[in-house]
């Protein structure tokens, strides 16, 4: 039974790729597309098995790859002869199955049946059109089904994200040389020896529902508490909404950051190094990768490529810290079209990648209502990470009453099956000075209650043995804090 391959290559190659792959034995070419577009609609067709391209083809990028994954070909990319820099670019691409133009029949042959899928489009819950999730199949979160504060199901309804076109790229985003930059070492394959230190690596993504929980102060400050504790932390924005983390740390906005990275690996040329040059040490240990400079830029980061980075972010960090956008909504109508964007598949990419999940809400009324919610939204989000860790910051008497921290656990765990949450005390005016010098707590205040209630945090997310992640008493961590 034949091979039918979709030949899509530049006018430069179209030839010899052609000719190559024509005469392959176990191969027939079934259509010599003129364009990408071209082959992506053939390929959408269900036309084909294998799809054959040049590195030079216009308009190859990651998200293109995801589509004809998702469209179910597997993908052989073709370099000019002696090209080392194509050859490189359509590995970073993410093919694994790459030949010279000049090969012979009998190679181009084997390389269309060793050809593998690209990594599809990820983001896409099952049943909503497009490609599952890798990790679709993974555990989900292990949240008991919820009772809402008012007692009523009230799903409500769900705001429509609409497609956009990515923003024009400044010169001040572009990743630009990073040759000379000291990175890491990140092995690229792991061997047994190396299963320990592979294993401590991390990637947390800290959630929040609608409103200011604190998730971007958590975030912060649990990556600079890991970064002093481990030695390595690297701290991502994703919100698409808000994005605050520069603002935060006293750092440019206008710096290059995630979108920067997002468009390197569309293109093909993000590596670990370019990663390291666009995510600078804001202090010894802390690598921060700031977030989208204005919310209208959000189509700039496509599922793949945000996929990519966080992979790659993983191997710069030994904790990864992503600061999430708070909508967990994925748009039912837009699921169906495979190219296009949508706002909230970053905030998802994240949640699905993250090993560990941390829920940030308020400690008022309100604040714990959506909470709730949230939670239950969240435990539809397929996840690896287990059952995530609910922080309430902001706790205090005059928003919930007398012994506020009794008050909190006990509405979480009649509504929300969370009995011991971590909490966070409403230390306001140390927090307010903190932002007001645009540092974070370790630095500013490290003796305050509400540095030390995220310490505990970080170390407990860290392992770390000692007084700090000693098992919390029902009395809870407020009170630990404050000794």
């Amino acid at each position: 039974m034949s091979l039918d391959l979709l030949l899509a290559a530049s006018p430069a190659l179209d030839g010899r790729v052609a000719t190559s792959f024509g005469q392959a034995p176990g191969c027939r070419v079934v259509r010599r597309c003129v364009d990408l577009a071209d082959l992506l609609a053939v390929a959408a067709a269900g036309v084909g098995d294998v799809a054959v391209v040049t590195g030079d083809l216009r308009g190859l990028d990651r998200t293109a790859l995801g589509d004809l994954a998702g469209a179910g070909l597997a993908v052989v990319g073709v370099h000019g002869p002696g090209d080392e820099e194509q050859e490189r670019r359509l590995r970073q691409l993410g093919l694994t199955t790459v030949v010279a133009a000049d090969a012979s029949a009998e190679d181009a042959g084997t390389a269309a049946e060793r050809a593998e899928r690209p990594s599809p489009v990820v983001g896409r819950r099952p049943g909503h059109g497009g490609s599952e999730s890798p990790a679709a199949g993974a555990p989900r979160s292990r949240i008991r089904p919820l009772a809402h504060l008012d007692g009523r199901d009230d799903p409500g309804d769900p705001d429509l994200d609409g497609p956009g076109d990515a923003s024009a790229a400044g010169p001040e985003d572009e990743p630009g040389s990073a040759e000379d930059l000291p990175v890491p070492a990140a092995p690229a394959e792991t061997t047994a020896g190396d299963d320990d230190a592979e294993a401590s690596r991390a990637l947390v993504a800290v959630w929040g529902p609608a409103g200011a929980p604190g998730r971007t102060t958590v975030a912060v400050n649990l990556a600079v508490e890991l970064a002093r504790t481990t030695g390595s932390a690297l701290l991502v924005d994703a919100d698409t909404y808000g994005a605050s983390v520069a603002q935060s740390l006293s750092l440019l906005d206008e710096a290059p950051g995630l979108a920067a990275a997002a468009r390197a690996s569309e293109q093909g040329t993000l590596d670990l190094p370019a990663l390291a040059r666009l995510a600078p040490e804001a202090m010894p240990g802390l690598r921060v990768l700031t977030g989208l400079p204005k919310p209208e830029r959000w189509p700039e980061l496509r599922q793949p490529a945000v996929e990519h980075v966080l992979d790659l972010a993983r191997q710069l960090a030994r904790f990864v810290v992503v600061d999430c956008g708070f909508s967990l909504e994925d748009d039912e109508e837009l699921s169906y079209d495979t190219r296009a964007p949508r706002r909230n598949a970053t905030t998802l990419v994240a949640l699905e990648a993250a090993d560990e999940v941390v829920a940030v809400g308020s400690a008022d009324p309100v604040g714990l209502q959506r909470l709730v919610r949230g939670l239950q939204e969240l435990g539809e989000v397929p996840t690896v990470s287990p059952q995530p860790r609910v922080v309430v910051t902001k706790v205090r008497a005059a928003a919930v009453g007398s012994r506020p921290e009794h008050q909190v656990r006990e509405a979480l765990g009649r509504f929300a099956g969370i009995p011991d949450p971590w909490l966070v005390p409403d230390d306001r005016a140390v927090l307010d000075a903190a932002m007001l010098r645009g540092r974070a707590l370790a630095e500013h205040a490290p003796g305050s209650a509400a540095a030390k209630a995220l310490a505990a945090l970080a170390a407990d997310l860290a392992g770390e043995d000692g007084p700090a992640t000693r098992r919390r008493s029902r009395r809870g961590l407020t009170r630990w804090a404050r000794a």
